[in-house]
C-alpha cells in the first residue's frame, strides 16, 4: 500500500490535529493525541503499542535522510518515570511534511522535527532524541473500520 491511498486519511488527522493546537489535554499522552488525530477525524481504530517507543520498536521505525513525509508517525527516545514506572516511553509527532510536526509536549505545538530534540523535558525526564519516522501505510497496515 503507498501513501497515495491513504492521503484522505492523512488530510482528516492533519486538520484534527490543527484544530487542537494549544489544548493541554493531552499531558504525557503524545501516542494518544497523533492516534485520536487518525481514529476520531476518520472513524477508524489502529492499532500499535501501548507507549510511543513500543510503537516505533513495532512499526520498525528508522532514520531516513528526507524529511518525514506528510502524515507519518515521527519518533523520539525519551525517558522518564510515570506513574512510579522507569523507562523509555518515547514521543511523537505526526509530520506535516515540510519538516514541521504537530505533537503534544505539555501543550499541543508544532515545531521543526529535529528542533524536537532541543525541548526541555518535564522534571526527571530526558529531552527527547529523534529515531526517525514510520510511513502511513505501516501505522495504517492493520486498521479497522468503526462502527
Amino acid at each position: 500500500m503507498k501513501q497515495d491511498n491513504f492521503e484522505h486519511y492523512i488530510e482528516n488527522a492533519i486538520a484534527w490535529a490543527e484544530e487542537h493546537l494549544g489544548s493541554d489535554g493531552y499531558p504525557f499522552l503524545c501516542l494518544a493525541f497523533v492516534e485520536d488525530a487518525y481514529e476520531i477525524s476518520n472513524g477508524i481504530e489502529m492499532f500499535g503499542g501501548s507507549t510511543a517507543k513500543e510503537s516505533a520498536d513495532e512499526y520498525g521505525t528508522q532514520e531516513m535522510p528526507e524529511i518525514p513525509p506528510r502524515g507519518a508517525f515521527v519518533f523520539y527516545d525519551c525517558f522518564g518515570t510515570l506513574e512510579g514506572t522507569t523507562k523509555n516511553w518515547g514521543h511523537v509527532g505526526l509530520s506535516l511534511g515540510d519538516g514541521r510536526v504537530i505533537h503534544a509536549w505539555g501543550v499541543v505545538r508544532c515545531d521543526h522535527y529535529r528542533e524536537v530534540e532541543e525541548l526541555g523535558g518535564a522534571e526527571g525526564w530526558s529531552a527527547p532524541r529523534y529515531i526517525g519516522w514510520t510511513p502511513v501505510a505501516r501505522v495504517l497496515q492493520d486498521y479497522h473500520v468503526k462502527g
